[in-house]
């Protein structure tokens, strides 16, 4: 056996540990040079978590069981179409549950020949659909334990009844799914997607224990879904928090009852325009999943914003779980993110914040009650989204930045929802005198087990919208497409490329996010040479794009003969020049306004 001799005189600690102060003297060194301060370091959540650049010793936090010991995860595929040939190619090629969002009388049909022992199906809350399936399963040669899934019901009404019997006939199928999705998809934040959770499967279980069923049978009854972004870290942090807001819930009822998670990939971000990228996103976002924790995961083909997914998006859809699980190995290691003081610290915050938007919905009485708080804090939280998807603080790749004009469309028959997944209500009930109830001015969970709040609580309805992050982008690039020639803003670049790509391909990148073609000058010596191109070129407006050196030289002279070479409006890639031009584009710029008024200044309307 080899051996590695190390250097005479080595002394393992010999060298101190460096200080959390030394590190900052260090950082600010560095920035000093760039003029950037330490605050650019720091990113704030729309939760108002400030991400700090470092996490050490410092930042940590008193360890808490997050996860229970299990293999892998459930791979969930999502199909709204009666489709025997797609079901049955997801099952053989890895799916291990179904979620349909089917009307009840496609069912028999859709599962003839599915072993329903194997592959627990999770309805999308159909009262006709839960009563066939709970046929199905009277049906099958199934022992009664051995049917599993989700008839994804709302506690209320003549779902009751069918809540009830599948609690006598089929002990381990849950009924009813708490369905955060639509406060993500509204545009809200993490910790108001899981707030609003809670509340709502609080009012759940109120409902449930007063139709006459027992607090853990009301418990049993119920699996959580999330979204999962490509965020890696807050898709984590979140369903760890989750499971400990929930731990505290079952706490305050006397119930011992770990909550079940599926996390499906966010709509919210997907995208229409170039969605092959969209199979990176839902590939962090399932990672982020399966180190989160999540009992299931569904990962939404790269198409699903476009329309009826074709079955190699399903394939992909399916094989990057089946990467993650069979070849990565995610799913061996148990809460591989426990120990990371980020995420511990993230965690623990997110859960905070959480929880005091529980408690507000909760004092505020409750879910539904508190419906028009909910809409009116995340339409709040979606303005101010929209302010950063709009200056491209929160960029989008394939649609705000690095857009492809050349990109060939992909073309999908229009999906059909079934169901009504994405409208969680509960029917108004009794405001107090629950069997569960939670304590608006309880403490947050956290590890160090806090008191035991009283029991409260009121219920009601409500409705969101649904958006997405690339929304005003591609309605642009729609309206760009549309017309009878591509709309064009010409860069007008002065010197070598070495002296104006950086700008020219900043500049670009903006008016491509708009449809706006971008032809330019190329390598320039003179103000002459670029009012050659400018005029070959047709358009109508120029951006000057060129280094700091070239503008003291070259802005003035270019920009007076290019509006005398018949530019309308000349605008100026960076903050600054003596050049008298019509506006600015930078680093941080609106970029949807200046492109809006590019369109409007074109005489282009939608």
């Amino acid at each position: 056996m080899m051996e590695l001799a190390l250097p005479a005189g080595f002394r393992p600690n010999e060298f101190p540990s460096a200080s959390r102060e030394q590190w900052r003297e260090l950082v600010d060194a560095v920035l000093a040079k760039t003029g950037a301060s330490f605050e650019s370091l720091v990113t704030r959540t729309y939760d108002g978590i400030e991400l700090q650049p470092l996490y050490t010793l410092d930042d940590a936090l008193p360890p808490y069981a997050l996860v229970p010991a299990k293999q892998g995860w459930d791979v969930r595929q999502r199909h709204t179409v009666p489709d025997p040939v797609a079901v049955m190619n997801d099952l053989e090629g890895g799916v291990t549950s179904l979620w349909l969002a089917l009307p009840a009388s496609s069912l028999e049909r859709v599962l003839d020949g599915v072993y329903l022992d194997l592959a627990p199906i999770v309805l999308d809350g159909d009262v006709e659909a839960a009563r066939t399936m709970l046929r199905i399963y009277d049906q099958a040669p199934l022992l009664a334990e051995q049917v599993r899934g989700n008839l994804a019901l709302r506690p209320h009404g003549p779902s009751l009844d069918v809540i009830k019997q599948a609690c006598r006939q089929f002990p381990s199928l849950r009924t009813v799914v708490v369905d955060a999705l639509p406060f993500h998809d509204a545009g809200g934040s993490d910790s108001e997607e899981l707030g609003a959770s809670i509340a709502l499967a609080v009012s759940y279980l109120r409902a449930l224990t007063d139709a006459g069923l027992d607090v853990a049978q009301a418990f049993a009854q119920l699996e959580f879904r999330y979204a999962a972004t490509a965020d890696q870290f807050m898709t984590i942090a979140k369903l760890r928090a989750a499971r400990r807001l929930w731990a505290r819930v079952a706490e305050v009822s006397g119930a011992d009852a770990p909550q079940v998670q599926h996390a499906v990939t966010s709509s919210a971000m997907m995208t229409r325009r170039d969605p092959w990228v969209n199979m990176l996103r839902t590939t962090v976002a399932t990672l982020a999943a399966g180190l989160g924790g999540a009992d299931s995961v569904t990962v939404q083909p790269f198409d699903a914003a476009i329309g009826l997914p074709d079955e190699f998006a399903r394939r992909i859809a399916r094989n990057t779980q089946n990467l993650l699980l069979e070849e990565s190995h995610l799913g061996e290691v148990i809460d591989p993110a426990a120990g990371s003081w980020y995420v511990e610290k993230l965690t623990d915050e997110l859960a905070g914040k959480a929880w005091a938007w529980f408690q507000e919905i909760e004092r505020a009485g409750g879910l539904p009650a508190a419906g028009s708080l909910v809409a009116s804090r995340i339409a709040s939280t979606w303005e101010k989204r929209s302010a950063r998807l709009a200056d491209r603080s929160d960029p989008i790749t394939g649609v705000s930045e690095f857009p492809n004009l050349t990109e060939k469309p992909v073309v999908r028959e229009p999906a059909v929802e079934q169901g009504s997944a994405h409208e969680p209500a509960v029917e108004q009930g009794p405001a107090r005198d629950h069997a569960v109830g939670i304590d608006p001015d309880s403490q947050a969970p956290r590890g160090d087990a806090p008191p035991i709040p009283s029991f409260s609580g009121g219920s009601d309805s409500f409705g969101l919208p649904r958006v997405r992050y690339a929304q005003a982008f591609e309605e642009l690039r729609d309206l760009a497409d549309a017309q009878p020639e591509r709309p064009q803003v010409f860069l007008a670049t002065l010197g070598p490329v070495a002296a104006h790509t950086a700008r020219a391909t900043f500049a670009a990148n903006l008016f491509n996010a708009g449809g706006f073609a971008t032809p330019n000058a190329g390598p320039t010596r003179t103000a002459e040479d670029v009012v050659e191109k400018f005029k070959a070129s047709g358009a109508r407006i120029a951006v000057v794009c060129g280094s700091d050196s070239s503008y003291a030289d070259l802005a003035v002279p270019t920009v007076e003969a290019l509006r005398a070479a018949g530019a309308e409006r000349v605008l100026l890639a960076g903050r600054k020049s003596d050049a008298d031009v019509d506006g600015h584009v930078y680093m941080g710029c609106p970029a949807l306004q200046i492109l809006n008024d590019t369109f409007e200044f074109l005489g282009v309307r939608r």
